[in-house]
Parts: C-alpha cells; sequence; structure tokens
C-alpha cells in the first residue's frame, strides 16, 4: 500500500536542500517525486553522506527518488481529426486511477478514478475538475462525474476539506469552492435524489469555509476565511492553514520571505490565500499592481468566492428540503439571502461599474477590474442595471480578439493579461446569457473557440491558458511554463462546441 510522506517534516534538510541546490528548474519535480526507500532511511543516508568529498546531489537524488511518468508524457495527436475527437481521446489519457503499487509519494491516494489537469499537474484538483466534468457530460462520462464527485466526499469526510489538490503539501488550503455545482451537474444527469445523497458532504463543506464565524464581533473582525463586516454581515475571504514556503516552490518563497524581511511571514501568508483562490499570481490581490511582493489577499473579500458560498448554501437548503427537514432549509435559505444582500452592498463598485473584491481593511471596494464581475451574474444575484453596466466594462475592458481578459493589467503574472482562462469564458457567456446579453456572449465563446481550434492547428495541443490580446502568441507569465493537457479547457470548449 502507498505510503505518504509529509515532505518537511520525513526529509527535513534533505528537502531543503533539494530546493536550494537550484538543479531543478521546477520545484514541484521534486515534491512530487517518488521512493521505494523510507523516507527516514533515505535521510539517515544523506547525513551520512553528505559532508564526504564529491558528494553528488543530482546522483544522490537519481538513486534514491523517480518520477512517475504521466499518461500523456507520450501522446501523439492527430490535428487531421476533428478537436473533439482528441477531447474524447484526452479522457482516458488524463485519467488515474486508484494506486496500488508499495512505494513513498506526496499523492494521497483516492478512492475512485479520476480526470487531472495535465502536464505538471499529476493530481486531482478542486476547480479545475467543475470544468472538466461539464466536458465528461458530454462525453456521457456520468460514471467518471460520479466517481469524481465520490472522491471529494470522501476527502470532506476523511480530511474534512477539499485540498487544493490530492498532495500532503496541499492540506493547508482548499480552492473555490465548486463542489456544491459538481453535485448540482450530477443531480441534473441523475435525479434530485443524488442532492439528497450528498447533503451531509455539502454541510461539511460548509463548516470548513465557515469556522469561527460564531465567534466573530466588532473587536474580533477575522478568523481564517470568515469575516465580520460593519453592521453584522459575515462575508468569506481565502486564507491557508500553513504559515511555511510552499513545499511545490519552496526556494521562490524563501527568496521572497528574505527580500521582505519582517513583513515576510504576511506576504507568505498572502501568497499562500492566492493559491487557494486559483488565481495565483494576480495584479488583482496586489495594492501596486506590478508588484507581487505588495500582495495583500487575506485583505480583500473576494466577489467570486462569496458567490460560490451563496450557491453552496442555497444547494444545502435544497437538499434539506429534499429530506424533509424544512426549518433547516429555512435557515440556509435566509443565510444565502443574506449574503445576497451583502454582495450587493460591498462588492458594487459605482465608479468601475462593476464587481469588485471589497478590502475590509480600508473599508472600499479595489480598483482591479477583473473577470470575477461575472461570478454575480452567473449565480443571479446581481441586478438586470447590474449586468448590463458590467456587460460594458466586459466589453470596453476586457474584450480581446481571443475572448476575455482575465485583468486589464499586463503585470507578467498568469492570471493578468494578456492571458484568458476556459473558466473564466464559461462563467462570463452563461452569467451574460442568465441577463438576455447574449450578443457579448456569443462574441465571446465565438472568439474563445476559435482561438483554442487554432492553437490546436498549430501545436496539436489544447493548453492551460491562453494569449487573448495576441492570438498569434502563447501564453505566457507566472511560476512555470505553459502547460497543455488540458481538462478545464477540454471540458469547456467541448460543452461550448456541442451546443
Amino acid at each position: 500500500m502507498k505510503k505518504l510522506v509529509y515532505l518537511e517534516k520525513d526529509l527535513e534538510e534533505l528537502f531543503t536542500d533539494l530546493h536550494a541546490s537550484g538543479l531543478w528548474k521546477d520545484g514541484k519535480e521534486i515534491s512530487d517525486a517518488i521512493s521505494y526507500e523510507s523516507p527516514d532511511k533515505i535521510l539517515k543516508t544523506y547525513r551520512k553522506l553528505k559532508g564526504q568529498p564529491n558528494f553528488d546531489l543530482q546522483a544522490f537524488y537519481n538513486e534514491y527518488f523517480l518520477k512517475l511518468a504521466p499518461n500523456d508524457s507520450n501522446y501523439q495527436s492527430d490535428t487531421s481529426k476533428p478537436i473533439e475527437n482528441h477531447i474524447e481521446k484526452l479522457w482516458t489519457v488524463l485519467q488515474r486511477t486508484p494506486e496500488v503499487e508499495d512505494f513513498y509519494s506526496t499523492r494521497i491516494p483516492l478512492p475512485h478514478p479520476y480526470i487531472v489537469p495535465g502536464g505538471r499537474f499529476n493530481e486531482i484538483y478542486y476547480w479545475d475538475s467543475y470544468f472538466t466534468m461539464l466536458g465528461l457530460a458530454e462525453s456521457g462520462k456520468v460514471e467518471m462525474i460520479e466517481h469524481m464527485v465520490d472522491n471529494f466526499s470522501w476527502m470532506l469526510n476523511e480530511i474534512g476539506f477539499i485540498p487544493n489538490g490530492n498532495r500532503t503539501y496541499y492540506l493547508g488550503r482548499s480552492q473555490p469552492p465548486f463542489f456544491s455545482l459538481m453535485v448540482d451537474l450530477l443531480a441534473k444527469i441523475k435525479g434530485l435524489e443524488t442532492l439528497e445523497n450528498y447533503a451531509g458532504a455539502l454541510e461539511k463543506e460548509y463548516s470548513f469555509w465557515m469556522e469561527g464565524a460564531n465567534q466573530l464581533h466588532q473587536t474580533k473582525r477575522a478568523h481564517k476565511r470568515t469575516l465580520w463586516l460593519g453592521e453584522g454581515e459575515i462575508l468569506n475571504r481565502y486564507f491557508d492553514n500553513i504559515s511555511s514556503p510552499r513545499a511545490e516552490m519552496y526556494q521562490d518563497d524563501i527568496a521572497l520571505i528574505e527580500k521582505k524581511g519582517a513583513e515576510g511571514q504576511t506576504t507568505l501568508l498572502n501568497i499562500r490565500a492566492a493559491c487557494e483562490s486559483g488565481w495565483d499570481f494576480s495584479s488583482r490581490w496586489c495594492k501596486v499592481p506590478n508588484d507581487l511582493g505588495t500582495i495583500r489577499t487575506t485583505e480583500l473579500i473576494p466577489v467570486d468566492l462569496n458567490c460560490l458560498l451563496y450557491h453552496l448554501e442555497l444547494m444545502i437548503s435544497k437538499a434539506n428540503k429534499l429530506k424533509g427537514d424544512e426549518p433547516r432549509a429555512a435557515s440556509f435559505e435566509s443565510k444565502a439571502n443574506a449574503r445576497q444582500a451583502a454582495i450587493l452592498k460591498y462588492c458594487w463598485n459605482e465608479t468601475t461599474q462593476c464587481f469588485s473584491d471589497f478590502d475590509w481593511i480600508n473599508s472600499e471596494c479595489t480598483a482591479s477590474i477583473n473577470a470575477a464581475m461575472v461570478y454575480p451574474l452567473y449565480f443571479k444575484i446581481a441586478t438586470k442595471a447590474q449586468a448590463e453596466a458590467c456587460a460594458k466594462t466586459l466589453e470596453t475592458a476586457l474584450l480581446a480578439d481571443g475572448g476575455l481578459l482575465t485583468t486589464n493589467i499586463a503585470s507578467g503574472q498568469q492570471w493578468d493579461a494578456p492571458n484568458g482562462w476556459a473558466p473564466l469564458q464559461w462563467m462570463a457567456i452563461q452569467g451574460l446569457r442568465n441577463y438576455g446579453l447574449n450578443e457579448l456572449a456569443n462574441t465571446i465563446k465565438t472568439r474563445w473557440v476559435a482561438l483554442n481550434k487554432k492553437v490546436f492547428q498549430n501545436t496539436g495541443k489544447l493548453m492551460e491558458k491562453y494569449n487573448v490580446a495576441d492570438t498569434s502568441l502563447l501564453s505566457g507569465g507566472g511560476e512555470y511554463p505553459v502547460q497543455d493537457g488540458f481538462g478545464w479547457t477540454n471540458g469547456v470548449l467541448l460543452k461550448l462546441l456541442s451546443e
């Protein structure tokens, strides 16, 4: 049976020495390596050998660790076939099954098969999976959707929350809470009793995000992911329960902490919180748009997160209604209504005429214009007038030749211009359609699909993200090279093509 490795705890200075060596361009490769020897035995051998003359760290690593080759490493695409054929083939390539081989790894074994994004991402990812499921539904792969929902439900029961991904180094943070949308998707395919089956898991998800909410008051305004606002409203932020440098980007975080001095630990928490947001990284989180060192994620109430929790509250209400628990159903409906009112109160930005994150420290909306503004449209929280104003802002500030920009700031970070991402295109298209703003929705769809097809014809790949400003170039920015595969791009594209 596979044994779990907790990197800094089990490998101690060997782990930090590997990262500090600079021998690996991508620190995640170190953190994802497997071994057939126990960590304590490897560490003991390392301590014995490292002081010897001509000790070779790379050779030592190669002897004791190996990289699990992803299923897609030898996959060859055929651009002469329709793009839909490519995606259908990739479902098998990107599938992972429960592991039975006996080795040591940071990857947490899951009870059911699942789809990974691809490339360096060789584990399940939380919010990615919902958009992947959109495509799986179009492919008729309902059993796989159910397997993935069951995996997330298992994590809620066994771990207490859904981590960023099924790695031990992700056990401090989650990702945007799309579990209720996954359950909703499955219930629409299999029937409402499905919603009742996952009622307990939905409530565990809610408990994680709302931990400490009942302890908040005017003098204690924040606890982990919950925040108390001026008139007693409770909204949420992104956070991370672990305060050490990220295992997958260890040396980058060490360098940033050293650069920031006394403020380094706060900066690290904000870095980790941005990772929980899925937008890692973006000018959206920074006081100075082009300076990641000014990141302040925990000072912001993200509009998208609170819209997702609004949906979670509604789904818990619906599940309890099906179970016949009317008082509990009414309680969660009331929570959803209160959250909707708070989103409209705090996250509508009159200046930019769109929805924004709210800076709870300074009691003001942020100036960032970004694609998260579409979430209140997707969940039908916005008024008709607000939706129309958002559409104008989207069109003037974010619409580009290949779809929607993530923000209108080119900071060099991957969740900024010139990049566009599949999940945000989908949320925007559906959100605009909810208010009859079909012309702009169709423009975004047409441009995004055309760009996906163009890059596929040129490269044989579907990418994690795209340069929507200059469709002749691939995307860039961020902590790692452009990845292909790619789970959520496949899912959204197949869904759009099937319409």
